[in-house]
């Protein structure tokens, strides 16, 4: 931490108690999510130290074992304790899972107990990206939002019906259980604990020090819609293929309906069931990523694009982009077009 720059702190800030920091760590787990958080909140200590205040954070890694391989057994990681030892933390850490989700999570159910029993004796939980699935299986978030991948938020769903997923959402703080969206958005989520467990201008200084843009709200730029047909029901399906084959068409959900023969209200209730979207919510996602494409891609300028999706109302179309995406289509062309950068 030697390349720490040196920085006065406002002598009128808040006091604050050292918390207990378990970060969990399992043979599953990312390692970048295990050394990622423990590097920024050691960052955030020294940052107090040199202003001659104390840590705010005793960062420990927990495990089954004292030495724990990962990524294949290319590594270990020795951890700070076992899980036995942990009598009372204030705030545990589940990494990012990796691999077969279903099977990650079979294989480390003798976690849970342990979570469990950290949050009944008043510890928060925090989960980063795909570990949101193992927090999820703890029955802790049932009833509440919660965040993760976006490419991975069709199986939660069917796994965790319960919980209310919040795709777009970088994080999610419901009554000290923490989550956070896909990837580098775990960055984010720190950054917000440590707002809330010490103060603004120590979050600040992190988000600096880190390179991470401070309150990032939304992972919706980078969604990629792909449907959602891991599902049985055949005349839904086709409809969603004939969707998307149509992309330029103004298709209305009475002539889907029509198409396959099914009652315009009955058919909306099953392709909601079957997609978790409305007719008219999957038209627009599949037209809006077909556009996402042609601005990333093509010379084509934001009039053109609309067009080529099937929308003659410019207001429409820049008001649909951007509840999906979090951008206007030119803020977005800007962003992602080599061309249009250049």
């Amino acid at each position: 931490m030697g390349c720490v720059l040196r920085h006065g702190m406002n002598t009128q800030q808040k006091q604050m108690r050292t918390r207990k920091v378990s970060i969990l760590v399992f043979k599953e787990a990312v390692p970048a999510s295990i050394v990622d958080p423990s590097y920024m909140l050691s960052a955030v200590n020294q940052f107090l130290r040199e202003s001659g205040r104390e840590p705010a954070f005793e960062v420990q890694l927990v495990g089954r074992n004292r030495e724990v391989p990962l990524n294949h057994g290319v590594f270990s990681v020795r951890t700070d304790a076992a899980l036995e030892e942990v009598k009372k933390t204030d705030l545990v850490i589940i990494p990012a899972l990796s691999g077969d989700l279903k099977a990650t999570l079979e294989s480390n159910r003798d976690l849970i107990p342990w979570i469990l029993r950290q949050h009944a004796r008043g510890a928060e939980v925090a989960s980063l990206c795909l570990g949101a699935f193992l927090l999820a299986a703890t029955g802790l978030l049932d009833g509440k939002e919660c965040s993760t991948h976006w490419l991975y938020a069709d199986e939660f769903r069917t796994l965790f019906p319960k919980v209310k997923l919040v795709d777009g959402q970088i994080i999610s703080d419901v009554q000290g259980l923490y989550s956070s969206g896909g990837a580098s958005s775990y960055w984010n989520l720190l950054l917000h604990l440590i707002e809330k467990y010490t103060d603004r201008e120590l979050a600040i200084r992190a988000s600096k020090f880190f390179a991470i843009e401070i309150d990032r709200k939304t992972q919706s730029p980078f969604i990629m819609f792909q449907g959602q047909k891991k599902h049985e029901d055949e005349p839904i399906k086709q409809a969603q293929e004939f969707i998307e084959h149509n992309v330029g068409e103004r298709i209305s959900v009475e002539e889907l309906a029509l198409r396959f023969a099914i009652g315009r209200r009955h058919f909306e209730r099953r392709f909601k069931k079957a997609t978790n979207n409305t007719p008219i919510e999957y038209m627009q996602r599949v037209k809006i990523e077909a556009a996402k494409k042609f601005l990333e891609n093509s010379s084509k300028n934001v009039t053109e694009v609309m067009y080529e999706v099937g929308y003659t109302d410019v207001k429409a179309f820049r008001t649909v982009f951007k509840k999906i995406t979090g951008l206007s289509p030119m803020g977005y062309r800007n962003k992602y077009n080599r061309m249009a950068a250049v």
